[in-house]
């Protein structure tokens, strides 16, 4: 009989935006096999639909055969940018979640972690093959905590904080991307979880957009029902002189003085190079002391 392989097969599917240079794919998937993955890749370049990574149809196609593939274990996003929201409706998340594997990806891919959250499922808000497998110089802290996470049921992330509060607090693990969770209220597709940890990043959106949205969130009731709220990195943004000294943490404080959740700042998270994997859906301890804060979750995934 031939020797079964051991390694963990990873498929790389386009479930949003297409690349943005195809000849850095390869570079991707060989470091990913240097993690020890067996690389399953369904993105093709010749399908790319105007700025996505396929038509709708194909790239749901990807999705339903990488969740069928006995070989395949971990399905990885190719890219974000935007794409997930016309497949909504096309999906079959019973399938995605009755499937047994781990969905990985960030940004656009924060409505398949709720989609995944309705379902009572785990998945990884982490990499995606651009650009963190592609980069010249990749970012080992960002590769590695994706290891460690795949590979374990605990895993751990550290960061200094701006807060001098001291917290303690433990729920459910869940959130994303800031402008896709308000894109979703109000939709089949929202998951809400009450007495949890939630984590928000974006890239791009002046501070009063993200304290716009944080108020949606805070008016439809979400902000209250959580034990803490995390933010990972807000940036790309550009200040203007009528802001008149209104910025990222003048809105911080506004929001603040609406709820009574700790707010806690520094999250290695979002669309930064240097990126922790965060297990959504997992029992978390989220701990500040002294502006040092660790975040501790188990799972199965």
């Amino acid at each position: 009989m031939p020797e079964q392989s051991t390694q963990t097969g990873i498929a790389i599917i386009a479930p949003s935006g297409a690349p943005l240079d195809d000849s850095l794919i390869d570079r991707g998937l060989q470091r990913l096999a240097g993690q020890d993955f067996k690389v399953h890749n369904y993105y093709e370049a010749d399908a790319k639909f105007q700025r996505f990574g396929a038509t709708d149809a194909e790239r749901v196609r990807q999705f339903h055969e990488a969740a069928q593939n006995p070989d395949v274990q971990i399905v990885m996003a190719l890219r974000g940018s935007y794409g997930m929201s016309r497949l909504m409706p096309l999906i079959d998340f019973d399938l995605l979640a009755n499937s047994g594997k781990c969905f990985v990806g960030y940004s656009d891919f924060t409505l398949l972690h709720l989609a995944m959250l309705q379902r009572g499922r785990m998945s990884v808000a982490g990499p995606m093959l651009c650009d963190d497998y592609i980069r010249e110089q990749p970012v080992e802290y960002t590769l590695q905590q994706f290891k460690s996470c795949v590979s374990n049921s605990t895993h751990v992330v550290e960061f200094e904080t701006g807060t001098d509060q001291e917290v303690l607090v433990q729920g459910k693990l869940w959130g994303g991307n800031l402008a896709m969770l308000t894109h979703a209220i109000g939709t089949p597709y929202w998951s809400e979880v009450q007495d949890g940890i939630l984590f928000l990043e974006d890239i791009g959106e002046h501070p009063y957009r993200i304290e716009r949205m944080l108020l949606q969130l805070h008016f439809a009731g979400v902000l209250n029902k959580q034990k803490a709220i995390v933010l990972g990195n807000f940036s790309a943004y550009k200040l203007a002189v009528h802001d008149n000294g209104y910025d990222f943490n003048a809105m911080l404080a506004y929001i603040g003085s609406l709820i009574g959740v700790p707010l806690i700042t520094g999250l290695p998270f979002g669309h930064v190079s240097t990126r922790a994997s965060l297990v959504v859906g997992s029992d978390a301890q989220l701990k500040v002391v002294a502006g040092q804060a660790s975040l501790h979750m188990h799972y199965t995934l």
